[in-house]
């Protein structure tokens, strides 16, 4: 059987993927059709339901979560790995940001929710591919910039500098992990939904196991990414909420979905396999 399989290029999804899309361990009765594209294309392709399985942000998750469902391997979790906002100069966080223009890493990505959360209105949001932000804050087209995946990493060496740590706020105030994003598979083949769980898990065992395999493939994807952040990054973003959810996690995204809905959200349906 085939399917689709949406991921990001990004180094901690082709880390994960990486023995699945590879072919190094025994998929089964299973063939991966992988489409790589940014987490905000992700999210647009599953909300019109083009995609079988798929990288969610969260917050898109919770808007397709009559149609898909949340696997308990593969997903972003963690401490200290959310999203940043930045300037183009040092800023101290003012009282108020209605005066203030700030570019997002698109309209469904839990950065979007993680930004409002932390700092209510904007005076204007300006869409825009994660790895064209910085770009946008170095030529003043917008005053703040909200970063994401190796961006972390890279900001301070271009003189921006961070105003705040939105998943730090997020941290601190809900006592939760930062529910970044996971994969979810059509509910249309929920009786698939567990052995494709298991093939992920094994497929991050295998990466683990076997650091040098992936290598070549996460740097193909990586392109310009220097070796040090791509390790960074795939420290920072791949850890124990990847290979299984656990209570904590769902805990986490459930308390997410309260947010989103401003404390509206009762599922149908579960949303976890």
């Amino acid at each position: 059987m085939e399917f689709t399989i949406g991921i990001s290029p990004c180094p901690n999804d082709t880390f994960i993927f990486d023995a699945i899309h590879n072919k190094r361990i025994d998929l089964g009765p299973y063939n991966f059709n992988f489409i790589f594209a940014d987490v905000e294309e992700l999210n647009q392709r599953a909300i019109r339901g083009e995609l079988d399985i798929t990288k969610l942000s969260f917050h898109a998750a919770y808007k397709v979560q009559k149609n898909y469902i949340l696997l308990n391997s593969g997903s972003a979790l963690g401490k200290g790995c959310g999203p940043l906002l930045i300037s183009h100069s040092p800023m101290t966080p003012p009282a108020s940001y209605n005066h203030l223009a700030v570019a997002i890493p698109g309209e469904n990505t839990t950065a979007h929710v993680l930004a409002d959360y932390a700092c209510g209105a904007f005076k204007e949001k300006k869409m825009a591919v994660f790895s064209e932000i910085e770009t946008l804050v170095l030529e003043k087209v917008v005053d703040l910039g909200v970063i994401i995946h190796e961006n972390r990493f890279t900001y301070a060496s271009k003189g921006l500098h961070k105003v705040m740590d939105l998943g730090e706020f997020w941290e601190s105030t809900t006592g939760f992990p930062i529910p970044l994003g996971g994969i979810c598979i059509k509910r249309t083949y929920l009786n698939h939904a567990s052995a494709i769980d298991l093939l992920i898990r094994q497929s991050i065992e295998f990466a683990h196991c076997n650091p040098s395999a992936s290598s070549e493939f996460i740097k193909y994807h990586a392109q310009e990414m220097d070796d040090d952040v791509i390790k960074d990054h795939i420290n920072l973003y791949v850890n124990d909420f990847s290979v299984d959810l656990g209570i904590k996690g769902k805990k986490a995204i459930a308390h997410l979905y309260d947010h989103i809905s401003d404390g509206k959200w009762n599922p149908e349906e579960k949303i976890f396999v």
